[in-house]
């Protein structure tokens, strides 16, 4: 009886629901989906950002670019349709002359060739000397004659070793040359062996002058920080690419450089 008179009360309801005085309900039970954009202008306090502008595939390539690919030149570009004309052949004529004043079979040692140089005794002197002035785009304060050889170690060292290690302080622009080719015993001693330098297998480097001005010299920062961490340093990295590194600790005769010579021995570079 109970379940007879709830479907009767639950039937009047219903017809006077649809009824001519009845009204629609002023939201709909199933509303529309909104957009995003409608839905943040809609919410107070929320910022609503613009649509994004479509990617360019120029902008996509370079962002896909890795980030250790070295850096190219134009006649290996990625895009060389994009490179102006007149920087491109500007480009390519600064490489050809960078080739043309190259020695060594090395575009990195900048310089000219000087044939044989002879010595004024037999010790001395070079069969095929060449003159630096630049290795690794560090220039030297003064052209340095030498042979290949101690060319190709300098320029390594200074690629490996010098240009890393200034590079925050840098970056390094010039080496500071103290002697190069002479012919001359060690240390100038009488009596002593004709030195390395008098073969064209040596070179001395006094400091590293920085882009700003700033020189950083043996004598002064070997036992001053923060030089004397950098200077340490570039000596420790030379020990390798030349047979013999000679600095302040090895003697009173190399206060305030750093001897470097191509001069091998049977146990190894000598480096002290």
């Amino acid at each position: 009886m109970r379940h007879l008179w709830r479907m009767l009360v639950i039937g009047c309801v219903a017809v006077s629901a649809t009824g001519s005085n009845a009204s629609p309900p002023e939201q709909s039970l199933v509303p529309v989906a909104r957009t995003s954009f409608a839905f943040a202008s809609s919410v107070p306090n929320v910022k609503v950002r613009p649509a994004l502008r479509p990617v360019s595939p120029q902008t996509l390539a370079v962002a896909a670019r890795p980030a250790n690919l070295p850096l190219l030149g134009p006649d290996t570009s990625l895009m060389p349709y994009l490179r102006p004309k007149a920087l491109e052949q500007e480009a390519l004529f600064n490489k050809r002359k960078l080739r043309k004043s190259s020695v060594c079979g090395d575009i990195a040692i900048q310089g000219k060739p000087v044939g044989r140089v002879p010595g004024k005794i037999k010790a001395c002197g070079i069969k095929e000397a060449v003159q630096i002035t630049s290795v690794s785009g560090v220039t030297l304060s003064r052209p340095s004659t030498m042979d290949c050889g101690t060319a190709i170690a300098l320029n390594k060292w200074v690629d490996k070793s010098v240009i890393p290690t200034f590079k925050r302080r840098g970056p390094v622009v010039e080496l500071q040359v103290a002697a190069h080719y002479a012919c001359r015993t060690r240390n100038n001693q009488k009596g002593a062996r004709i030195s390395e330098h008098g073969k064209g297998r040596a070179i001395d480097i006094s400091g590293f002058k920085m882009a700003d001005g700033e020189v950083v010299t043996v004598l002064n920062g070997w036992r001053k920080n923060p030089s004397k961490r950098q200077l340490t340093k570039v000596w420790r990295g030379a020990c390798g690419p030349f047979g013999t590194v000679l600095g302040p600790n090895a003697d009173r005769y190399h206060q305030d450089h750093f001897h470097l010579d191509t001069a091998r021995h049977r146990r190894g570079p000598y480096c002290r």
